[in-house]
């Protein structure tokens, strides 16, 4: 299978202690690697309050008491290998020393004055253990609670008290223009604040995967490092979780990215909760509409989301291929990321009211979102998820499940280029069909999974434990 080319190289912002290249989304091409992760997570000490901006000008906007109030809660995450020792003569000679080794670095936000932290899922990734510096240089061990790596999101601890914390902000008040500072440890340099402005809102730096991104987008400085800190506005409130750059040298070139705090909040509390991130979907495929298409579809606006297929919620509420969703719960829909980053908000069976267009005609409908399900094929390195008919007559079969994403380079898989339709022999009609052979399966046997592609060819490959 040939390897999907990525339409935007994307830097992971972690420290890094070798170079090489580090893949946030599918790219082709190699970057400055930097190990880092985020997570997110919110107990109720944690506030959460709207925020309430000063509109001064330039001049006279004084950022030290945001700096001050910020730099104590953001923490320094280390990323710890341990690897063991050498047990033959041969294993010594050739080179294994085994012991701790820093794998990676970055940065984490105290959400809660017991110890809370939100950081990256990239930065955590594959730690033996994980260490927390704070401003004052106080080390601490910390656990995982939990990670979400679809939104590169992820919850530790620590075991302390009276910590500082940030409280959250209201990310959809967020404006375009408001300044806002970054805090973090951008090449190891701990404590650094960065000033900037939110440059754009619900930003994809890939429309063609299925990451369902949704990005706060600032010019402030963000580098290696920085991966999992804070983006804060001028009251010292966090509005976002910094993640991304986009760079072809692996540093700062006057773009970053952060997860929105909504979403991240959402994140925090769904592990606090229920123990994994609870995401919802409306129930709809889709895009987002550009003039080209509205002129085709003789459409009388240009921005919106475009409804290719429905299931589900959607379904059950009357939606139909064709409409174009342009509001949702009063928040304006218009593209693609736009209506994913409010929906990640959500959790299955809340209900939303959804404005769209029909034939120039405006509707309104209420929607109940239902739970997207997952299942992580790890011997063949992908996500899988169930597959609507509509999805599945691209394909010319009536049975299979849809590849959401890569879990690792074992295996590269073009995007929506192949479904699994059977393993072992066995027709896969859902993700409990691929659950039931695998929990079946010994650890020492073998699987044969069967790729299809939309010409309706069909490839076999064995994968050994």
């Amino acid at each position: 299978m040939k390897k999907l080319s990525s339409l935007l190289l994307v830097s992971i912002l972690g420290g890094a202690i070798t170079l090489g290249s580090y893949k946030l989304f599918i790219e082709d091409e190699s970057l400055n690697p930097v190990l880092e992760t985020q997570e997110e997570n919110q107990k109720e000490a944690a506030t959460f309050i709207s925020n309430k901006y000063s509109k001064g000008n330039a001049m006279e906007t004084d950022f030290t008491e945001a700096a001050d109030k910020t730099v104590h809660a953001v923490v320094h995450v280390k990323n710890v290998a341990i690897g063991r020792q050498p047990r033959t003569l041969q294993e010594y000679m050739s080179g294994m020393r085994g012991g701790r080794a820093i794998q990676g670095a970055g940065s984490g936000v105290i959400i809660t004055p017991d110890g809370y932290i939100v950081t990256n899922n990239h930065v955590i990734d594959g730690a033996s253990e994980l260490e927390v510096t704070l401003n004052n240089n106080l080390t601490y061990k910390a656990e995982v609670i939990g990670t979400d790596p679809q939104s590169d999101i992820a919850l530790i601890k620590v075991d302390a008290q009276d910590l500082d914390y940030i409280p959250f902000a209201d990310s959809e008040n967020v404006q375009i223009g408001d300044w806002a500072l970054a805090v973090g440890n951008p090449f190891n340099l701990t404590s650094t604040v960065t000033a900037g402005i939110i440059s754009a809102k619900g930003r994809d730096l890939n429309e063609g995967d299925s990451k369902m991104q949704s990005f706060i987008q600032t010019d402030a400085a963000i580098n290696p490092g920085n991966s999992g800190g804070a983006l804060v506005n001028i009251n010292g409130e966090l509005i976002g979780i910094n993640t991304a750059i986009t760079s072809q040298t692996g540093s700062y070139i006057g773009y970053g990215f952060a997860v929105p705090s909504n979403n991240a909040r959402k994140i925090v509390e769904d592990i606090l909760e229920y123990g994994d991130v609870q995401q919802a979907v409306l129930g709809i495929t889709g895009g987002t509409l550009n003039p080209e298409a509205a002129k085709q579809n003789d459409l009388a606006i240009s921005q919106g989301v475009y409804v290719s297929s429905v299931s589900e919620g959607a379904l059950k509420a009357g939606l139909k291929k064709g409409d174009l969703i342009t509001e949702i719960d009063g928040v304006n829909i218009r593209k693609f990321s736009d209506l994913t980053s409010y929906i990640r908000t959500k959790r299955p069976g809340n209900a939303v009211n959804v404005n769209f267009f029909r034939n120039s005609e405006e509707k309104q409908t209420k929607i109940t979102l239902s739970k997207y399900e997952t299942y992580n094929l790890e011997i063949a390195g992908v996500e899988i998820t169930n597959a609507d008919q509509d999805y599945l007559n691209n394909f010319k079969i009536d049975y299979g499940v849809r590849i959401v994403r890569p879990l690792s380079q074992r295996i590269e898989i073009p995007q929506d280029k192949y479904i699994i339709v059977e393993i072992d022999n066995k027709e896969i009609q859902n993700i409990d069909d691929v659950k039931k052979i695998m929990n079946n399966k010994s650890e020492s046997e073998n699987t044969k999974i069967t790729f299809r592609n939309q010409n309706g060819q069909q490839e076999s490959y064995t994968f050994r434990n």
